[in-house]
């Protein structure tokens, strides 16, 4: 089963929010998850972006693959940084 970290979208029209689940690369957008890791809001001022840090490091550990969006918030958190020294 081939595993990715991906954002899921919630939110009123024009003005969504994010969460950031571990899903199954083969099911919808918008569909089942295995798992939310955290939450992102780019309409805050600066956005927000919350991580399980745990969570995502053991997953990327498993070999999740983060789309390029969640790969950029997980550097832009340091939490990609620490998975990479870790290994």
């Amino acid at each position: 089963m081939a595993v990715s970290m991906r954002l899921m979208r919630f939110g009123e029209k024009k003005r969504p929010f994010y969460r950031i689940v571990v899903s199954d690369r083969r099911s919808p957008r918008d569909g089942r998850f295995i798992e939310q890791i955290g939450v992102y809001d780019p309409h805050q001022n600066p956005a927000k972006v919350l991580f399980k840090e745990e969570r995502a490091i053991d997953w990327l550990k498993k070999g999740a693959q983060p789309t390029q969006t969640v790969r950029q918030l997980l550097i832009r958190s340091g939490i990609y940084k620490k998975w990479a020294e870790g290994q």
